[in-house]
């Protein structure tokens, strides 16, 4: 015991002594000039990552993280801009045998650390979302707070490998061990019910679920119960394949089965797909062993309601053709979209059956292959991971995400063609694996992406499904030189651009609340008054919205202050189970579940949202609203909304992204008013 208490002692007064050492050269790099950072950049590295080996190191350096940050730790670096960093890519950084990558993520997990505990108001991060990345951090690196170093960790790190368990250890610990796997859990449920297309990263982190279950060296307590289902879906969806036995030893027991233990097995797995949107890798060799064996449970097999089962039987051939070359153990998810597009029956619009025959044969450029191979590796071939986000994009149109690219337009288009004009989608998805080239026309002109300039993303975006994997450079660069085009002209592009570039059901009438110039709120009052008469059945006589409308939103952090402009769709406008009327629209930003502040917490389920929808009270959305598009021929009148919800989202919009765009009349009257 005294041997114990003297090491203590010891590693204490390393510990000081270190952090003296740390202090002194956190202050050297802070007095550096910009182009002399780098150099005193090691030495804060290197002490760094000898505190952090030690008990009570990351505390020590979860309290120096604001310092550290200005003192310019992460200049140069993608951590310096923690609002765009992804979870998923934590495990290479922090497996890295680059002493530099692990110290700096871990450096940047502490800094979030000390956001998520309010320690450190950061500008860029709230601390919500600060705990919401680590919760999702903890979860897909579950190992590192369990397990010890594995041998090609020590081979790779040596006692680096031990830093990061230091790391993990003290992040639970703050967080909490018994909230990490049921948050986790949490966590998943809500992102599966925005039925998103892009489900890796979730099943990613159910996988870690299953294995820490699994170990029998980690005790999680009471924690993880409900994550039966999640697991299960992936793994054992039915009886024949509960115990994961092989895709090999599940196909054998499918050719030992009759018909009523094929139906327990299709009806099984449908069940599971439909409940969570995740679809198991057993399930495409069921359905590929039942295309010899009926339609009945195929459809079965598919979950189809009579709507589905219908489009099934008159379009037979298609199907099989789209399981045969899109249904595969590693496209699980074609199931999954090709049973949503069949639902939406719009196999029924005389397009887009033989466009899907068409796409079935589509010859890709050498570059589309590329492209799908660099992003999803060859477990399976181009052309079938091609048809499998084709089936997921119409099956799924609200579920398609931007990934960590400022693409939103193109994220946006791409959504609303797959809800509102599928065959022109899939006319897209030709001209760009086919062509390599998309051609639209601004105000007749033609605009080929091939000859365009850059467009809003500066880099080839990877994370990405796999039709806006090979679209969306096209369009971003189409895009941006329609924007190009208005240089020059008074007031906001997006009042040309928008109609142009989804179609011709947006609106082209076109109001904005800020006065693009100045930046300074204009007209604000007349702005919500005509968005009203629009789109609020209440003063636009009852009219439902027709079509899907392009809409600009200030973005608001959940301390309401101003992110940025983002592109959204809105969908429509209805009353929700509590008779509150709610804006009910599509956020391309890959969650649309987000707390606006002051009091603005975006929905996702639970107030009559469908899969893939966001919702807010009509006066909360129109709060954040600044660009909308309208018919000018519909009734335009302004709305005889009352003074009382006028000023409540004039309130909103003062306490929040408007409180620095105040006009100087309106500053004055304010003052006075006061």
């Amino acid at each position: 015991m005294t041997t114990h208490n003297g090491d203590r002692t010891t590693d204490a007064g390393r510990l000081d002594g270190l952090l003296a050492k740390l202090d002194e050269a956190t202050a050297i790099l802070a007095d550096a000039r910009d182009f002399a950072k780098p150099g005193k950049a090691r030495r804060v590295y290197d002490t760094a990552r000898r505190v952090m080996l030690l008990d009570g190191g990351c505390a020590a350096i979860e309290a120096r993280a604001q310092a550290l940050e200005e003192a310019g730790a992460f200049n140069g670096s993608d951590w310096a801009h923690p609002q765009i960093l992804i979870p998923s890519l934590t495990p290479h950084s922090l497996k890295s045998g680059d002493p530099d990558t692990v110290v700096l993520e871990a450096l940047s997990e502490l800094r979030l650390l000390a956001v998520a505990r309010s320690a450190y108001e950061h500008p860029l991060i709230s601390a919500e979302q600060a705990h919401h990345y680590l919760t999702q951090v903890l979860a897909i690196n579950l190992e590192l707070l369990f397990t010890a170093p594995s041998e090609a960790e020590r081979e790779t790190q040596g006692r680096l490998a031990l830093m990061t368990r230091q790391l993990f250890s003290h992040l639970a610990e703050s967080i909490g061990y018994e909230h990490v796997i049921d948050q986790l859990i949490d966590e998943i449920w809500r992102i599966l019910q925005q039925r998103p297309i892009q489900v890796d990263p979730v099943k990613r982190m159910v996988t870690q679920i299953a294995i820490c279950r699994a170990n029998p060296e980690i005790d999680l307590g009471a924690s993880g119960q409900g994550a039966d289902r999640l697991v299960s879906s992936l793994f054992g969806p039915t009886q024949a394949c509960r115990e994961d036995p092989g895709l090999a030893v599940y196909g054998e027991r499918l050719q030992s089965m009759d018909a009523g233990a094929l139906q327990y097995e299709a009806t099984g797995f449908a069940r599971a797909m439909h409940d969570t949107g995740l679809v198991s890798a057993y399930h495409p060799v069921l359905l590929r062993h039942l295309l010899d064996h009926g339609d009945h449970l195929l459809a079965e097999a598919l979950g189809l309601s009579s709507t589905g089962r219908d489009c099934l039987l008159c379009y037979r051939q298609l199907v099989q053709a789209l399981i045969e070359e899109g249904v595969h153990p590693d496209t699980p998810q074609a199931v999954y979209g090709l049973a949503l597009t069949l639902e939406r029956g719009i196999l029924y619009q005389p397009p887009v059956a033989p466009a899907l025959w068409r796409q079935i044969g589509l010859p890709l450029t050498a570059w589309s292959q590329e492209r799908l191979r660099l992003a999803y590796a060859d477990a399976a071939t181009p052309r079938a991971r091609l048809i499998e986000g084709v089936l997921c994009m119409l099956g799924l149109p609200l579920g398609v995400g931007q990934g960590n690219n400022p693409t939103c337009q193109s994220a946006r288009a791409l959504s609303m063609w797959a809800y509102n004009d599928p065959d022109y989608l899939l006319q897209m998805v030709a001209w760009a694996a086919r062509d390599d080239e998309i051609i639209m026309h601004f105000e007749g002109q033609p605009i080929s992406s091939m000859a365009s300039l850059s467009g809003v993303a500066t880099t080839l975006p990877m994370d990405l499904d796999p039709v806006s994997l090979l679209v969306v450079p096209h369009l971003d660069r189409i895009y941006a030189e329609m924007g190009r085009r208005c240089i020059g002209r008074e007031g906001d592009p997006h009042r040309w651009v928008n109609p142009e570039f989804h179609g011709w059901w947006a609106g082209r009438g076109f109001r904005i609340n800020v006065d693009v110039e100045t930046g300074q709120l204009e007209a604000l009052e007349d702005f919500l008054r005509h968005f009203y008469a629009s789109y609020h059945p209440y003063y636009n006589g009852n009219q439902p919205l027709i079509h899907p409308q392009p809409a600009g939103i200030a973005v608001t952090d959940s301390a309401a202050r101003f992110i940025g402009w983002h592109a959204i769709t809105l969908l429509r406008v209805n009353l929700d189970p509590q008779d509150v009327m709610r804006a009910y629209f599509f956020n391309p930003n890959n969650d649309s579940g987000q707390d606006w502040g002051d009091g603005i917490k975006v929905s996702t389920a639970g107030n009559g949202e469908r899969f893939g929808e966001a919702s807010l009270p009509f006066e909360q959305f129109a709060s954040r609203l600044y660009i909308f598009h309208y018919d000018p021929l519909e009734r335009g009148e302004l709305a005889d909304i009352t003074q009382e919800e006028l000023d409540r989202v004039i309130g909103h919009i003062h306490r929040s992204w408007g409180a620095d765009r105040l006009p100087a009349s309106g500053l004055q009257a304010h003052a006075g008013s006061s």
